[in-house]
């Protein structure tokens, strides 16, 4: 007879491990299934560009988790999880040598800013204290239940500038800097983290994503996961099954039982059958609805809306294995800093970047990230060697041309290594000139390669669903599925798919348990202190 558990937890990342732990501390028993044959999900760490080179493959920085009551709940720090912290948690490099650093020192910031321009350091300062005046109020947003679509309009209408804070949340990032900053290199300085959530300057919702995410990582740091960020989820996975829990790798779940308008547990692929009191996706949606439920379970309405779910921009990731250390054009600054923003400077380009990726070309001025993992951790490399990991922010999944005038093919397996090449001299010429002596090995994960190698980042997307207006809160990642609960009485979600969103907080992890909790009648264990 198949063993049964009180919950099924699909899918062992940062979302799925931290409701797991929360249930078993509960006092349910818990499984966990993950596809892939290690545990991690978005925080995967492997050796991608040679032995003893360890990237991580998606998430990097430790930034929400920072403001996160999941680690202190859980006692990450004592199983395994340590932090770095750097001074300068990011920085933005500009083709001319010149480059805007961002300390946890804020009169710091404020000094460098000012080189750039002293009317935007005075702004500068007043957005990163905005912050700080609003981070209980934030902190709560993140991790809580988001209200719904009714609530959130009444709470606008009631509260002192409630309609102004609405407003905000609607502006595009050019919209917003016009009115805020006279420099267009402090404006991308912002831009780029709006770029990290997929959105482009002309895009609604930008500029709340853009203050938010910089007034955060100055506020709370960018830190780095010492030997990589897969130390988080092992440190969840170790919480879990010192509780009782369990965790299967390599156990890919082909559907959700249902029986009754109730769920009894899942099969794998392999045809074997658990049985479960509760199952809780943490795949991305779609993987839900089309996958574990089908359309017969799913119905008509829901199956459309995930049909018409949008992913966002893909992205394509570098990794390069380096036989030594590399400096920016752009001083010691950008080479202290967790990650720099390689951009022109201007919100123009920026916005032709994504504009061409959205026609489906290979921008030719990409938003890269570019993260100095070994000096901020050197044991992510053999001793003298260093690795640099460059995001690609905004390339097109599907290839219809070529902005950069030197490649010819159309299939990311066929160009992709072009791309590298084109990318590795874009850098070298504008940033970082020694790179290509340093070299040693390149690798290229493309949008292809990125959802190969995991399920859930769709169309090589990295955020389990498009950062717009109408896709957050009660309504992401749709209507029906907004608030963890499906329309199986028994099946939750708790993906990045769904409040709080992408980056590793572990916040949607923590509400959905929330939830759960409070359908079973038990008392939620998590303190919602951070």
């Amino acid at each position: 007879m198949p063993k049964s558990y009180d919950a099924i937890v699909i899918g062992a990342g940062q979302n799925g491990l931290t409701c797991a732990c929360y249930l078993a501390t509960a006092g349910l028993s818990v499984l966990v299934l993950e596809r892939y044959h290690a545990i991690g999900g978005m925080t995967l760490t492997e050796e991608v560009a040679g032995p003893g080179f360890w990237s991580d493959l998606h998430a990097s920085g430790y930034q929400l988790a920072n403001f996160s009551p999941v680690p202190r709940d859980l006692k990450l720090h004592e199983l395994g999880m340590e932090l770095i912290e750097p001074e300068i948690p990011f920085a933005h490099a500009f083709p001319d040598g010149r480059a805007v650093a961002v300390y946890r020192d804020l009169e710091r910031t404020v000094e460098n800013i000012n080189r750039i321009s002293p009317a935007d350091a005075e702004t500068c300062r007043q957005l990163f204290q905005r912050y700080a005046a609003e981070r209980a109020r934030i902190i709560n947003g993140f991790f809580s239940p988001p209200p719904s679509f009714a609530d959130q309009a009444k709470s606008f209408a009631a509260t002192p500038g409630g309609m102004e804070a609405y407003r905000f949340s609607l502006l595009s990032v050019r919209d917003w800097a016009a009115k805020t900053f006279t420099s267009q290199e402090v404006a991308c300085l912002f831009a780029s983290f709006a770029a990290f959530v997929g959105a482009g300057p002309d895009d609604a919702g930008g500029a709340e994503i853009a203050w938010l995410f910089a007034s955060v990582l100055q506020a709370e740091g960018n830190n780095l996961v010492r030997g990589g960020m897969n130390n988080v989820t092992r440190a969840l996975a170790t919480y879990l099954t010192n509780r009782g829990g369990e965790v299967r790798t390599s156990a890919p779940v082909a559907r959700i039982l249902v029986t009754n308008q109730r769920a009894t547990g899942v099969e794998l692929e392999n045809g074997e059958k658990i049985n479960a009191g509760l199952v809780v996706s943490a795949a991305d949606p779609r993987q839900l609805v089309e996958r574990f439920f089908g359309p017969a379970v799913a119905g008509p309405e829901l199956t459309a809306r995930i049909k018409n779910y949008e992913w966002g921009d893909a992205a394509c990731v570098l990794f390069t294995a380096l036989d030594g250390p590399v400096d920016y054009e752009a001083g010691p600054e950008a080479g202290a800093a967790c990650h720099v923003h390689l951009t022109h400077p201007s919100l123009g380009a920026i916005s032709q970047a994504f504009a061409e990726a959205r026609s489906g070309l290979l921008p030719a001025t990409p938003v890269i990230v570019a993260w100095n993992e070994t000096v901020i951790d050197p044991s992510r490399a053999p001793a003298g060697k260093h690795l640099k990991k460059f995001v690609i922010l905004g390339v097109p999944y599907d290839i219809a041309g070529d902005a950069t005038d030197q490649i010819s093919g159309r299939d990311w397996d066929a160009v992709k290594d072009a791309y590298a090449d084109y990318l590795i001299d874009h850098v070298i010429a504008q940033y970082l000139p020694d790179l290509r002596r340093r070299l040693i090995r390149r690798v290229m994960h493309s949008p292809r390669d990125l959802e190969r190698t995991l399920s859930s980042a769709v169309r090589g997307t990295i955020l389990h669903g498009a950062m717009k207006p109408y896709q957050l809160g009660s309504q992401r990642p749709v209507p029906g599925l907004g608030e963890y609960r499906t329309p199986v009485p028994n099946v939750y979600i708790c993906d990045s798919g769904t409040h709080p969103g992408p980056g590793v907080s572990m916040g949607s992890g923590y509400n959905a348990a929330r939830v759960i909790c409070q359908d079973l009648g038990l008392a939620f264990p998590g303190t919602g202190q951070a």
